[in-house]
């Protein structure tokens, strides 16, 4: 098995967040996938999403995963929250993703996030991404739990969070 964890879940589940502490709890790089499609579309994911749309940033995100993924290395991934939608993702996540981990949040925990810092994230439906969450949500929440190897909650502080994810891979022997 490759020596990398992948972090999937909805937007504002802390991916990057959690994703940065294991980084540094593991001494493996880490890489916000967001950041690199960022770097290879030259513009901000909002500025990229309102000119070109959501089926052309879709395809960004499947070629800034497949750069990503490329090698051996072990690393630290956090996804983007809608990186689940395309099989080809998913395929590419299950081949060359490591162990994949869905940080489940309620739909109040991520409303109440949203609520408070939206970052910039593009509303996918043209209602507030607060008001967007509960559809999207479910239709994503089956594909996180197909993916995942591992679940964890997000209903304590990234630390904690964090420290959950190292026990079970190493309960699991995965570490």
């Amino acid at each position: 098995m490759l020596h990398r964890i992948t972090l999937i879940g909805f937007r504002a589940s802390g991916k990057s967040t959690v994703g940065r502490l294991l980084s540094a709890r593991l001494a493996w790089p880490f890489v916000d996938a967001d950041a690199v499609i960022e770097t290879q579309v030259g513009v901000s994911i909002p500025a990229y999403f309102k000119a070109h749309g959501e089926a052309a940033f879709r395809g960004a995100e499947e070629q800034a995963l497949s750069t990503i993924l490329m090698g051996e290395l072990p690393l630290v991934l956090a996804t983007g929250g809608g990186a689940v939608l395309r099989a080809a993702n998913r395929e590419m996540l299950r081949q060359r993703g490591g162990t994949i981990i869905y940080l489940s949040a309620s739909m109040a925990q991520i409303q109440e996030r949203l609520r408070h810092n939206a970052g910039g994230r593009p509303s996918l439906t043209g209602v507030s991404v607060v008001d967007e969450v509960p559809g999207l949500l479910a239709q994503r929440d089956p594909l996180y739990r197909e993916m995942a190897q591992l679940t964890i909650a997000v209903d304590s502080s990234p630390s904690d969070v964090a420290e959950r994810v190292i026990n079970e891979l190493e309960t699991r022997g995965i570490l």
